[in-house]
């Protein structure tokens, strides 16, 4: 297949590159400073090109010849600067529902070519018909406990929002929220798949390596099960 991911550099975007490349797809790769990217990279099959996630004619000018494309975005570079990418969302909340508005603009050029958004696990039922980001109580609770400020709770809900365009669109879309807790691990193979509520553990949380949550986006990518879905996963 060919595979478009935008945010390659990213903590999760560079994971789904290395997935995918592993599989045997070609890979079209954007981020901000592609010519630093493409000059550092040895790897087959992979091209390095910039994008404005923010722009529709940036973004449909990349759409020719992809079969899936894979937005991680964050606004600044989360993977070596996560504060700042904390900042940014904060200060900007929209950003990502203006993302989201984009990606589908660009796509009515190209009808057939799929959408996987990464976003947040806020949005996820935590009972039936109680979202986390739907009350600052529940939601400060959860940013006190991942060390986050509760000023993110706008990013969160921000999030939100961006799943909210996706789910007024009738192109082909896809939403994946990762768990609430998501990092640097191992690459097991091994985790549960869930739809609108967090996949929990044995303990009760909900958690995901980076690896794992690669290995579930290109699965998608090559059989997908949830268009115009959201969909999430865990241990």
């Amino acid at each position: 297949m060919h595979i478009g991911v935008i945010g390659a550099t990213g903590t999760i975007g560079s994971r789904v590159v290395t997935e995918a490349l592993d599989r045997g797809h070609t890979v079209k790769a954007f981020s901000r400073d592609a010519v630093q990217a493409q000059r550092e990279e040895r790897r087959d099959n992979i091209t390095w090109t910039s994008v404005d996630i923010l722009d529709p004619k940036s973004i449909a000018g990349v759409l020719p010849g992809l079969d899936v494309l894979i937005s991680a975005f964050q606004p600044g570079n989360a993977a070596k600067d996560f504060a700042d990418t904390v900042r940014r969302s904060i200060a900007d909340p929209t950003v990502y529902a203006t993302a989201a508005r984009a990606l589908l603009k660009a796509l009515e050029s190209r009808p057939q070519t799929r959408l996987i958004v990464i976003g947040g696990a806020g949005s996820l039922e935590i009972e039936p018909g109680v979202v986390r980001a739907d009350s600052d109580e529940l939601l400060h609770a959860a940013l006190d406990q991942l060390g986050l400020p509760r000023e993110y709770a706008a990013a969160v809900r921000g999030h939100r929002d961006a799943l909210t365009v996706l789910r007024t669109s009738n192109r082909l879309w896809t939403y994946f929220s990762p768990a609430e807790e998501i990092g640097p691990g191992e690459r097991t193979g091994r985790f549960r798949i869930g739809g609108d509520q967090p996949v929990l553990d044995a303990d009760g949380r909900s958690r995901i390596s980076v690896q794992d949550a690669a290995i579930a986006l290109i699965d998608e990518a090559e059989l997908p099960r949830f268009v115009q879905r959201r969909f999430t996963i865990g241990y």
